[in-house]
């Protein structure tokens, strides 16, 4: 089997972050497939043929609300089928969920809701947790090759933050959200990147506040779930901090499928 490359990204505005370089970063770095969150735009809105002249495929499914959420993906590899949602009206409504298949695997870009606006968002965030978790445990058997990459918005373990002691009750650190990705990855799913890097202070996301990211106070929040059944093929997990198009970095997974 040939080695396959699969960055995530959070770019927290896809327009804004091609004006900050992400076509010129992406050529250089040269993924075979990228997952993208938190675009914040219509398909209409981006500049489709940038990525095109990079060899891409580019599939988007847009929150109704412009300028707010939203999943991509883009691919040099063909897919055999592309799925828009996840057959859960309110997650489709925010675009949050897309699929491409492939032959050998499947692929998810997802963007879990965030709790941080305060309690109605926080209960939302749980219940769409709670409604993907069910959604995720029948797609599985369907699907069982799955790599599901995006934000999650949650820290799994105190490692995953900067510090965990201060953020004990910040929505993203909460032990119900913590449980809930436990629960997650005990259902068949590897945390990619902890397969191979136990070392605590890999961040992919920095506020922007108080020089955050120079001093690296950071959180993990953005994974690559990979099916136990897939795990021997996890080739490399890179953080990539370098790349600065947003408040997240991406992530790049080299998987033999």
């Amino acid at each position: 089997m040939s080695s396959t490359t699969i960055i995530t990204y959070n770019v927290n505005g896809i327009r804004a972050a091609m004006e900050k370089g992400l076509i010129h970063w992406i050529k250089e770095i040269n993924p075979d497939i990228i997952c993208l969150q938190e675009i914040k735009a219509l398909k209409e809105q981006i500049d489709i043929q940038s990525f095109q002249e990079l060899g891409y495929d580019s599939y988007t499914f847009s929150a109704q609300k412009k300028g707010y959420s939203g999943v991509a993906i883009l691919s040099k590899i063909k897919p055999t089928q592309i799925v828009y949602g996840c057959q859960i009206p309110l997650s489709d409504e925010e675009g949050r969920v897309i699929t491409a298949h492939f032959h050998n695997f499947t692929l998810m870009s997802v963007y879990a809701p965030s709790g941080t606006t305060g309690d109605i968002r926080q209960d939302f965030k749980m219940a769409w947790l709670d409604d993907f978790f069910r959604y995720i445990a029948d797609f599985k058997k369907k699907y069982p090759n799955l790599i599901i990459c995006g934000d999650f918005n949650i820290c799994h373990k105190e490692i995953d933050i900067h510090n965990p002691i201060s953020n004990k009750n910040s929505s993203g650190f909460l032990p119900e959200e913590r449980e809930w990705l436990t629960k997650f990855l005990t259902t068949g799913f590897v945390d990619a990147l902890r397969v191979l890097n136990p070392s605590p202070h890999q961040y992919t996301w920095w506020s922007f506040r108080a020089n955050s990211r120079e001093k690296n106070l950071g959180w993990r929040i953005d994974y690559h779930f990979v099916t136990e059944n897939m795990k021997e093929q996890i080739q490399k997990v890179t953080i990539l901090p370098d790349a600065k198009h947003s408040d997240h970095c991406p992530v790049l997974l080299e998987i033999t499928a």
